[in-house]
C-alpha cells in the first residue's frame, strides 16, 4: 500500500513485516501503520510528497524526546528516512485519550504538566527576532481570504501595531499540538505522540490549545496541569500575544480548508483574546 520506494525502505527495515491495523490520516498525504514482525510491534510513519511535518517530527526524535522516550513517554525510534519521510519507532500501548474518561480527569492532566515539564526543561536559545517573525506569520494570515469581520480585523490590526518586535524571546523544545488528541493513556499512565509540530518556541505557546478548549470547559483540569508543571509559564505581555496569532491561524486556516466548527472556534478565540487586552 505504500509506494514502491518507500515500500522497499521497509522491506529492509522489517522485511516482511505485517500490517495489523491502519491508522493513516490521508490516503496519500500520511500513512500511518501498526506494523507487526518477528512478535514485536511497531508504527510506521510515512509522509506523502507535501508532508511538510515528518522532517519536524525526525527532528524531534534526534534532538529532543530523550527525556520522554528513555522513561517510555513516547515511542522510540527504530529507523528514520528523511528523504523519502519516513519514521519506524516501537508501537506505544494505549488509547487516546481525546474522547475517553481520562479526557475529563484531573489526573490525567497533572501528568500531562509533568511530562510537558520534562521536555521544556531542556536546553533552549535566546531568539532576538522570534517576536519580529512571529508578527509578520500574524499579518500574512490576515492578508489570506477569511470570514473575520472587517472591524474585527482593524482591532486585530491596531493590537498587532503595538507589539514591540524588538523583544527577545526564550525558546525551548515545544510539542506543538499539546492536547488530549495526542495523549495516550494506558493503565492510568499518560504518554505523548505525534510530534510533527515539534520545534524550538516559547514554552508558553503549549498551553495555547489546551486553554483554548480543556482550560475553558473545566478549570479543574487547568489548576491540575498547573500543579504538575510546577509554575504558570504565562507572562500576561506575551500570553496575550500568544492568544492572538493563535486565534488568527486557527480562524484563517480552519476557513482554507473548510473546517467550519474549528474555524468557529477560531472566532471565539479571537474575541476572546481582544476582550483580554
Amino acid at each position: 500500500m505504500l509506494p514502491a520506494d518507500q515500500q522497499d525502505v521497509l522491506d529492509g527495515w522489517l522485511p516482511g513485516a505485517v500490517v495489523v491495523a491502519d491508522h493513516s490520516w490521508s490516503l496519500g498525504l500520511r500513512y500511518v501503520l501498526e506494523l507487526e514482525h518477528d512478535g514485536e510491534c511497531y508504527a510506521l510513519k510515512a509522509g506523502g510528497a507535501d508532508d511538510g511535518h515528518m522532517a519536524r517530527e525526525i527532528n524531534a526524535h534526534d534532538r529532543w524526546l530523550e527525556p520522554w522516550t528513555s522513561r517510555g513517554f513516547a515511542p522510540q525510534r527504530v529507523a528514520s528516512d528523511r528523504e523519502l519521510r519516513m519514521l519506524l519507532t516501537r508501537w506505544l500501548p494505549g488509547a487516546l485519550v481525546e474522547g475517553t474518561p481520562a479526557a475529563s480527569d484531573p489526573d490525567t492532566f497533572r501528568q500531562a504538566g509533568v511530562l510537558l515539564r520534562l521536555l521544556h526543561d531542556q536546553s533552549g536559545v535566546v531568539d532576538h527576532d522570534y517576536e519580529r517573525r512571529e508578527t509578520d506569520k500574524s499579518l500574512t494570515w490576515l492578508a489570506k481570504p477569511h470570514r473575520i469581520a472587517p472591524d474585527v480585523e482593524a482591532r486585530l490590526r491596531v493590537a498587532i501595531d503595538t507589539w514591540d518586535t524588538e523583544l527577545s524571546a526564550d525558546l525551548v523544545p515545544t510539542h506543538g499540538d499539546w492536547q488530549p488528541r495526542n495523549w495516550l493513556v494506558d493503565r492510568g499512565a499518560i504518554s505523548a505522540i505525534d510530534f510533527g509540530r515539534a520545534d524550538l518556541r516559547p514554552a508558553a505557546t503549549d498551553l495555547a490549545r489546551l486553554a483554548a478548549q480543556d482550560f475553558r470547559r473545566d478549570p479543574s483540569l487547568e489548576r491540575a496541569f498547573l500543579e504538575g508543571y510546577g509554575t504558570d509559564l504565562r507572562s500576561p505581555a506575551a500570553w496575550r500575544r500568544m492568544l492572538v496569532r493563535e486565534a488568527i491561524s486557527t480562524a484563517v486556516w480552519a476557513y482554507q480548508v473548510g473546517d467550519e466548527p474549528f474555524e468557529q472556534q477560531g472566532h471565539r478565540m479571537i474575541a476572546e483574546a481582544l476582550a483580554e487586552r
